[in-house]
Order: C-alpha cells, then structure tokens, then sequence
C-alpha cells in the first residue's frame, strides 16, 4: 500500500467540532462596552497617549500614562463609532500622534473584532509637559 499525498489525507474531526462552513454556524456579536474596552486597551498601546485616572466627579484625577483613556462606543451593524478622551504628552506634535492614534486603534478594532470603524472622535483635554512643575532660571 502506497502512502497518501498529504492533499489526499483526510484530516479527522475532533469529536463534537462543527461540520458546517463558519458562514453557516451562526453570528459572533459584541456588546459596544467591549469594542470600547478593546479601543481604550489600543489606545494605551500608542506611546505618548495618556488618560486621567482616579478620582471622582473630576477632583484628584492623576494623568496617567499607564492608564487606559476613556472610550464610548456605538454599534451601527457592522460599524463602530468611537470617542475617545485623552491625553498628549508635550511638547510635541500633536497631530501626528493622533494620526497614530486614529491608525492603531482602528487597525486593532478592526483586527480583533472584524467590526469596521465608521467614525472616530478624539478630544485631547490635557496636555503633560515633560518638565512639568519645574521651573528653569534662565
């Protein structure tokens, strides 16, 4: 008996695995709260890119590069509206960081849940100074 090309060796199912095309076995559905999740933890990945963190009703919020910034979304299908509220590191520029910022996290929600992004809002409400509290005698 002559061995088996491998492009005619069938491969076994394992026990209980569907038999039907992917396309056939149902829906996969997120609720927004975790495409928001998925784009806070994207956005924390883009260096230079922060949020507040602690705090309540905004009194003794700490800026936070290691905190996730915060991220609302909405589901429309198969489409993502985002906004997102971060924080810049400075002095830098500005607009090419949130170029990287709109890439990345679109590129990962896209990645990670198949779900297209329609819209992306980003407002930067501070800005971290890297000297920040130190004063220079000139």
């Amino acid at each position: 008996m002559s061995a088996a090309s491998p492009e005619q060796t069938p491969v076994p199912l394992a026990r209980g695995a569907p038999t039907a095309p992917a396309e056939e076995r149902g829906t996969t559905s997120f609720p927004a709260k975790v495409v928001a999740r998925v784009a806070e933890q994207a956005a924390t990945e883009v260096h230079g890119v922060g949020s507040d963190a602690g705090g309540l009703l905004g009194f003794g919020a700490r800026r936070d590069f290691g905190a996730r910034p915060s991220v609302e979304a909405d589901l429309y299908g198969a489409t993502a509206v985002l906004r997102l509220n971060v924080g810049v590191a400075f002095p830098v520029a500005i607009a090419p960081v949130l170029e990287q910022l709109r890439a990345h996290v679109t590129h990962r929600v896209q990645h990670l849940t198949g779900l297209s992004v329609g819209r992306m809002d980003v407002e930067v409400s501070w800005l971290h100074a890297a000297g920040a509290g130190v004063r220079v005698l000139l």
